[in-house]
């Protein structure tokens, strides 16, 4: 059933009339009474601004909003018509009454994402504008008069073309009715979607209306009886309640009907009514005089009184059949838990959307601060605290801005055009060489607001430059653009790398005359394909130089054929070369001493080490690039002492690693899919998300036999697209 709107042709004396129809509050009658007095000439120029201002007022003061709010409702309509300028509110009507006709304009950036007849929204897309509209008005307000005036704009257009309706009605059921059902304004929600249903299917909407309407009358006193008869039966048992009839929506049942593939003969709850107690007790008592006087269908009975549903709504649903054996739906509640669920405390939303909105998370708070200002506005209008307050709780640390083609992009708080750009892909920032918001040409460094478009200007020929990657300039926010950038120069420094590491290798060969030639043997060991990728990754510190020659002098001694050694040298060598511990390790012209692997740097077999002296604990193995040692060291430099890998050495070793990568779903997934395949323990691990840059960031502490074996699986997991850094650390 959907609402009939009263006539606005009224003359200054209907005026009164009409107010004092409302029911309003001496203070806000007055507000409006003075304000409407002074726009009368506006309204003269527009009388259809007049007849939506007087409706929206209506639908305001039925939500029991405050005197802002229904001078906001009045102005709305003259600000669209650009009868006023919004300049000029706050100067006129006082800054609190500006800030929600401000915000209900920024909510009309919805527009540009009217589909063509015949898409659909998709459901993430969906829920990124709902969330957009709440978070971009300065004062949540300014969403409930947003509703009202949707409300108005559908009535409005029921005698346009056949274009113009389909796209209102899209918008309305796709984007403001279930906002509306979030916040629990049931009066709004239930117009939107049943004028959108008629619009967007006058036939099935017909249809339903007939058999609604099929013996009407006989139905109403049908109705009126039952409904006289259950509250005399109240009334015998001194149970205080009110009995009442409830309208069926068209667009509910016909949802019903397509969700449990039911016709309209077979829905219980076409003929409805609902009991209104004062006391919990009496919820049962009621229950109790139903029962007894009609027959109940048990399948359709719901206690949601003693198990409320997981959104807090609590009521008693029964099924009877009542006179002539046609089936009734009764409601029981309190007069509590009636306006718990009509003022949206109990939120519908979450089962009646589906998925989607189940995965919104920490927004369901948000909402929940929303839903209060339907009882809080008599404070709201006198506490600027209380204002503060809820923009604090309500505001997210996110924007969202529009693409040329009316998606949105949800970034956070802070972001630049750049930002925008490498979201949308690498190298559309790469390319890019300017921005225009919504039109106009911005510096990268500026910051972009929710409700803005972005169109990125690209060239070819264009690269990015090194000062985008500096944070403290200002050209990108989020981490994910920083190290798209730092990528990029990775990539183009390349052959200063090749070049770099070519020269030191050279260098060092021709000093231990090692022919170059021999440098193949090594590849594999560093997973390397060609010399010239052993240049890249000596050039750029990835690996260290004498990495490569003592693994290469190591693999020259393995080929070299017995005839060209003294055999008296091998016996000698054998007789005098110490045995390595249980760690695998050999100490330099010392006995058999304790070893131990330093935590601090977590040393495997293939890493460059060194060994220091400690105090009770013998010997600690450290790597040569261990910051820790090197402190050791400069306090006590005799307590160093050379130490070797052993030959063989069958235990593992622990290792830590940080892998941080973009946000994507999967992403951990793929991590340990490449640790699982390299054969790697994981002894442990944990996942945290920075939500303020996007960035995931995963630790695995893991078992490995050798420095070789931990740098083939960080290359393999530095290949995934999505991974910014795989670092060593200590765990």
């Amino acid at each position: 059933m959907v609402s009939v709107r009263k006539s606005h042709h009224m003359s200054a004396e209907s005026f009164e009339t009409w107010l004092a129809d409302l029911n309003l509050a001496e203070s806000r009658a007055s507000c409006i009474a003075t304000l409407w007095s002074s726009l009368k000439d506006n309204f003269a120029s527009e009388p259809a601004c007049e007849k939506k201002a007087l409706e929206m007022v209506e639908i305001l003061a039925g939500l029991n909003m405050d005197k802002d709010s229904l001078s906001a409702g009045l102005l709305v309509p003259l600000i669209e018509q650009q009868v006023l300028d919004l300049e000029n509110i706050e100067q006129t009507y006082g800054k609190s009454i500006y800030t929600l006709v401000k915000g209900v304009s920024q909510m009309d950036a919805i527009r540009s994402l009217q589909q063509p007849t015949g898409t659909k929204f998709a459901a993430g897309q969906i829920d990124n504008l709902r969330r957009m509209l709440l978070s971009m008005v300065e004062d949540v307000r300014a969403v409930v008069i947003k509703l009202a005036e949707r409300v108005c704009n559908l009535r409005d257009v029921k005698n346009a073309d056949e274009e113009t309706r389909v796209l209102a009605a899209k918008e309305s059921a796709a984007i403001y009715a279930p906002l509306a059902n979030r916040l629990g304004i049931g009066q709004l929600k239930w117009e939107l979607e049943d004028v959108s249903f008629r619009y967007l299917h006058p036939e099935t909407y017909k249809n339903i209306a007939q058999l609604l309407d099929e013996k009407r009358l006989d139905r109403e006193q049908y109705m009126r009886n039952f409904v006289q008869s259950i509250q005399s039966k109240l009334d015998e048992l001194h149970i205080v309640g009110t009995v009442y009839g409830r309208p069926k929506h068209i667009y509910s049942i016909w949802k019903k009907m397509q969700q449990k593939s039911l016709d309209f003969q077979q829905l219980y709850d076409v003929r409805a009514m609902r009991i209104v107690v004062e006391e919990l007790q009496d919820c049962y008592a009621a229950l109790g005089v139903v029962h007894t006087n009609w027959k109940h269908i048990p399948s359709e009975f719901d206690d949601y009184v003693t198990t409320p549903k997981p959104n807090g709504y609590q009521s008693i649903h029964t099924v009877v059949l009542g006179p002539q054996g046609k089936s009734v739906e009764v409601q029981i509640r309190t007069r509590q838990m009636d306006e718990d669920a009509e003022l949206g405390v109990a939120a519908h939303w979450r089962y009646k959307e589906g998925s989607v909105a189940r995965k919104v998370g920490g927004f369901d708070e948000k909402i929940n601060w929303l839903r209060k200002l339907l009882q809080w506005q008599e404070d709201l209008s006198d506490s600027d605290e209380l204002v503060n307050e809820l923009r604090n709780e309500v505001f997210e640390d996110r924007i969202y801005v529009f693409t040329p083609n009316g998606d949105v992009i949800d970034l956070p708080n802070g972001s630049t055009p750049l930002d925008f750009a490498y979201y949308i892909h690498s190298n559309v920032g790469n390319c890019c060489v300017g921005a225009k918001v919504n039109g106009r040409i911005v510096p990268f460094t500026y910051k972009l607001k929710t409700g803005e478009q972005l169109d990125i200007l690209t060239s070819k020929s264009a690269n990015p430059k090194r000062d985008w990657a500096n944070a403290n300039l200002g050209y990108v926010y989020t981490a994910r653009a920083r190290s798209k950038v730092q990528h990029f120069f990775k990539l183009q420094d390349k052959d200063k790398h090749i070049q770099m590491g070519k020269e030191s290798l050279d260098a060092e060969l021709q000093r231990l005359e090692i022919a170059p030639e021999n440098i193949e043997l090594i590849y594999k060991r560093f997973n390397v394909k060609d010399l010239s990728s052993l240049h890249a990754v000596i050039g750029s510190g990835h690996v260290k130089l004498m990495q490569v020659i003592n693994q290469l002098q190591f693999e020259l001694d393995k080929t070299k054929p017995l005839a060209d050694i003294d055999p008296k040298l091998l016996i000698r060598q054998h007789k005098e070369k110490p045995q390595a511990d249980s760690n695998g390790i050999t100490v330099s012209g010392v006995g058999n001493l304790l070893t131990h692997m330093a935590k601090c740097c977590q040393p495997v077999p293939g890493d460059s080490i060194q060994g220091f002296i400690t105090q009770g604990r013998g010997i600690s193995i450290h790597r040569n690039d261990c910051e820790q040692l090197l402190n050791l060291l400069t306090q006590s430099p005799e307590r160093l002492v050379q130490v070797q890998w052993g030959d063989s050495h069958q235990q593992y070793y622990q290792a830590s690693i940080r892998v941080t990568t973009e946000d994507r779903q999967g992403i951990l997934r793929d991590v340990t899919t490449i640790i699982a395949n390299e054969k790697t323990n994981v002894l442990d691990m944990s996942s945290r998300l920075d939500d303020k840059h996007r960035v995931n960031v995963m630790e695995f502490k893991l078992e490995v036999a050798s420095s070789e074996l931990l740098e083939r699986l960080i290359s393999k997991i530095n290949q995934i697209e999505e991974v910014i850094s795989v670092q060593r650390f200590r765990k």
